[in-house]
């Protein structure tokens, strides 16, 4: 758990930060490894994720790059270094709405997220469906990696 992590005590208690920002998260290092791991689970072996001689020759900066969608499936760690939720029986990822990749990320950059909850719907069971906008930042850059809506639910 992180020092600044806010710490709810029921999932409806987020109805009492929705527009807030939550964050940073830690820092996390996308290197060539994790980009191959990735690469080799999902199939996509896209020579500018995978090649680092041809990306050195032919890609801007001289690097492979991460996986649009490697950079997305880090949410829930990310997520989860931010808040949580102590009277919890589980959490649902949902989906995602409007996922945009704005910026490349070169193998090696440092990535974090920024949260903010936007809304919080009551749903069957007791749950709370929360949609948050979602921002992961590339240290150094000017454009975050990936902008998106996501949406979990958390059940007591």
């Amino acid at each position: 758990m992180g020092k600044d992590m806010l710490v709810l005590e029921t999932p409806q208690s987020i109805k009492e930060h929705l527009d807030r920002e939550m964050g940073p998260s830690e820092w996390i290092t996308i290197d060539q490894p994790m980009i191959d791991k990735f690469a080799d689970a999902t199939g996509d072996h896209q020579w500018i994720h995978v090649d680092a001689e041809r990306a050195a020759r032919e890609m801007p900066g001289g690097k492979t790059i991460a996986h649009g969608f490697l950079t997305l499936s880090l949410l829930p760690r990310m997520m989860g270094s931010l808040y949580s939720i102590k009277a919890v029986g589980q959490r649902i990822n949902y989906g995602s709405d409007k996922v945009r990749f704005t910026s490349m990320v070169p193998a090696g950059s440092r990535v974090r997220l920024r949260l903010t909850p936007r809304k919080a719907e009551d749903v069957k069971g007791g749950g709370v469906r929360i949609t948050s906008e979602a921002v992961i930042e590339i240290e150094g850059a000017d454009r975050p990696a990936l902008v998106a809506e996501v949406i979990t639910v958390a059940y007591p």
